[in-house]
């Protein structure tokens, strides 16, 4: 009996996705070639691994036994590898989400160090808000996510990155004065811009200002964009709420200033977030570094 490592690899891709052309997507090749590879597994063992339907497959009860011995295999074999003492090159394609906040932060350092250290690997970037990404990495449409986590599903695997303080700003042309903390009050006589209403900072702002029951109702600007946010912030549109260095940059040219205020949103915290089954060591070598550049 003689089947290889790739028909293993590509059984568990199959019976974690479910779908023999989101297997081919996520291995390079085509769905011709991932059912030859299933066929010919399945004849070399001498039993039916998948029930084939229109459009998806599902595990034999056989295929569900067998399942945890073909990951052992892969996972041993990949740390045979590492265990040679040879510089292992990776490559391949990794594709990555990214919420807005770590683009501003510390992304261009990653993306530098990351091509420094393996050159093969090339990035498909995906920006969107932490809510999108979790079910993009969840269905398997991405390999790795940094975003608000961490992740609660039992196959993804959490890395922890940095928290993100959040600070207030606002335009000169607000005439603030920064002698001393807003009120609440004060500071919800102004339009308040902050992430969208489906994220932890939106819901966080939104139930402290419902329980100030002695006060008039807050004007919330939620975007999906945080750059939409700034300059809606420097045209003196309303009071922001974002992670310093977000702001850094505007802070340094005067268009924005801080502002401190009696109450500020708790820190966000990050993750680097990646699906531990099938084991994929590029997301694994590519969350460590981004945990390595995120705590500099």
């Amino acid at each position: 009996m003689n089947f290889t490592l790739r028909q293993l690899e590509t059984f568990v891709w199959v019976a974690t996705l479910g779908n023999f052309r989101k297997t081919a997507e996520q291995l390079n090749t085509t769905q011709p070639a991932i059912s030859n590879r299933i066929s010919g597994l399945e004849n070399l063992l001498g039993v039916r691994l998948f029930e084939r339907d229109t459009g998806s497959v599902k595990l034999t009860a056989k295929g569900q036994e067998l399942l945890p011995y073909a990951e052992k295999v892969i996972r041993s074999a990949r740390q045979f590898h590492e265990h040679t003492g040879n510089s292992v090159t990776m490559s391949g394609v990794l594709r990555l989400g990214v919420s807005e906040s770590i683009v501003h932060a510390w992304l261009s350092d990653f993306l530098a160090a990351l091509h420094a250290l393996h050159p093969d690997i090339d990035v498909e970037i995906t920006v969107l808000p932490t809510c999108d990404l979790r079910d993009e990495l969840v269905a398997r449409s991405l390999d790795l996510a940094f975003l608000m986590g961490p992740v609660s599903e039992y196959r993804i695997e959490n890395v922890d990155l940095s928290s993100m303080p959040l600070c207030w700003a606002a335009s000169p042309k607000l005439g603030i004065q920064k002698s001393s903390p807003l009120s609440i009050d004060e500071m919800i006589s102004f339009p308040l811009l902050t992430y969208p209403r489906n994220t932890r900072p939106y819901v966080e702002l939104e139930k402290f200002l419902r329980e100030q029951s002695d006060l008039p109702p807050a004007r919330l600007f939620p975007s999906s964009s945080l750059s939409a946010c700034l300059q809606m912030a420097v045209d003196g549109i309303g009071i922001v709420s974002l992670p310093y260095s977000t702001l850094a940059k505007h802070a340094k040219d005067g268009s924005l200033i801080e502002i401190s205020c009696e109450w500020t949103p708790p820190p966000l915290h990050f993750t680097a977030s990646y699906p531990s089954v099938p084991p994929n060591p590029v997301s694994e070598i590519a969350a460590s570094l981004a945990r390595d550049i995120a705590q500099r």
